[in-house]
């Protein structure tokens, strides 16, 4: 068993949960968009993916969730799909990468090592997969706040959305799972196949002098 794929393969299992707890973090917190307003300066809103909440300075808070999924904006609505696709899709990785650990007795033999491998492979692909779709709503929502913030078109008195500590959060949780996804790759290829054992090699190299022999004295 090679120390450092071992290494490599354990610090990319717990970034991967880690980032796939932030990632599901950002998907629940309401702190999408930040909203505070110059005529009510005691309270402040807040968007999310499922719910809007009112914020006040005194320390109340009462959030209302969405009554209908038609009425969303299409921003609301794919950033719904993306982040549940891909929480999905990080935890299929985490699952098919786990069986995968050399610390894991899973598998055993030379093809029992190689599935192993393959089971890793794949597990790291899914959490890279699951990062970019996490860092796709994220990005997506946070350009468009951009847009409406810098907009001339709308009075300056009008209150504009602002970053909330959702999209910081999700990015974090993007960017690790992509990390964690390259640990785990980055494992397998270290890692090289235990070699035979000494006698089962000479037993090999025994037989196929013998079959060559044979082949001469036939010949």
């Amino acid at each position: 068993m090679d120390t450092c794929a071992c290494a490599l393969e354990l610090l990319g299992m717990f970034v991967y949960v880690g980032a796939w707890l932030c990632a599901l973090a950002t998907t629940i917190m309401p702190q999408w968009l930040t909203m505070s307003t110059e005529l009510l300066a005691i309270e402040s809103y807040e968007l999310g993916l499922w719910e809007t909440c009112v914020v006040q300075d005194v320390g109340g808070m009462e959030c209302r969730s969405y009554d209908s999924l038609l009425g969303l904006s299409y921003d609301l609505k794919l950033a719904r799909i993306f982040m549940c696709i891909s929480l999905a899709t990080g935890l299929l990785g985490i699952l098919v990468a786990i069986p995968g650990l050399h610390l894991v007795n899973s598998c055993k033999g030379q093809q029992g090592r190689r599935t192993k491998r393959m089971l890793t492979i794949m597990g790291g692909v899914l959490g890279m997969v699951s990062g970019v779709l996490c860092l796709i709503p994220v990005s997506y929502v946070a350009h468009l706040a951009v847009l409406q913030f810098f907009d001339d078109t709308v009075p300056e008195v009008v209150p504009r959305w602002e970053f909330g500590d959702a999209l910081f959060c999700g990015w974090v949780g993007g960017f690790l799972l992509v990390v964690a996804g390259l640990l785990l790759v980055t494992s397998c290829l270290c890692s090289q196949l235990e070699p035979q054992p000494l006698l089962q090699r000479r037993h090999q190299v025994r037989s196929t002098d013998i079959c060559s022999r044979k082949r001469s004295d036939y010949v």
